[in-house]
């Protein structure tokens, strides 16, 4: 099954060392960070768990869950998060799912096969407060991800979300954002009454705040 932006994203019940996650139940009207790993107790996958440890107030304070997902055991995953703890001087609190069976792996094609047949890729799913997919990002095994990055597109996609405006490359918070082509001059008028730049008639910049 192929997941694409704008799709909901389907629902799931199974194992966590934090205890059995039915994914809407648990995500509640909070941002879900969704993120696989290839597996236990290996090195690119131990940095990015401590990472989002780390991040925790950062997550917190975007209203985001963090939910990782390995193809390993409960049991694995708690001897595991001592290691992660250890090495990366964090305090790792939010779940991960145990997938050995490859249940949600497969219902989020995770596992690709000219990387693993039984391993999952470093899949990144955004998921909003509706449970639609806002945003898919997939690296290969050996490349860790960018948390900056991570967290800049939460930014975004939430500032979109409240502001109705879109966000030019390298944007970041507190810089000015894009009003949409679809929103006419008139319109615009009454949405930012703070004005904007109109450097093109299709390209226009205002501050939001």
């Amino acid at each position: 099954m192929s997941l694409r932006i704008g799709d909901t994203a389907p629902n799931f019940t199974i194992a966590s060392q934090k205890g059995e996650i039915t994914l809407y139940d648990w995500a509640g009207d909070s941002w879900v960070f969704f993120f696989s790993h290839p597996a236990d107790f290996t090195p690119v996958c131990t940095t990015e768990m401590g990472r989002t440890a780390q991040l925790a107030a950062q997550f917190e304070k975007r209203n985001t869950k963090p939910l990782g997902l390995s193809t390993d055991t409960v049991e694995e995953h708690v001897k595991w998060i001592e290691d992660v703890n250890d090495t990366q001087n964090c305090d790792l609190q939010f779940p991960i799912l145990a997938d050995a069976h490859h249940k949600v792996a497969q219902l989020y094609d995770m596992i690709h096969p000219g990387e693993s047949e039984t391993a999952a890729v470093r899949s990144v799913f955004i998921i909003d407060p509706d449970r639609k997919i806002r945003l898919t990002m997939t690296y290969p095994m050996s490349v860790g991800r960018n948390f900056d990055e991570i967290l800049r597109v939460i930014d975004a996609l939430q500032s979109s979300d409240r502001h109705m405006i879109a966000t030019p490359a390298d944007w970041l918070p507190g810089e000015k954002v894009i009003i949409p082509p679809s929103v006419t001059d008139a319109q615009a008028e009454g949405q930012f009454p703070q004005g904007w730049e109109e450097i093109r008639p299709y390209l226009r910049l205002t501050e939001v705040q």
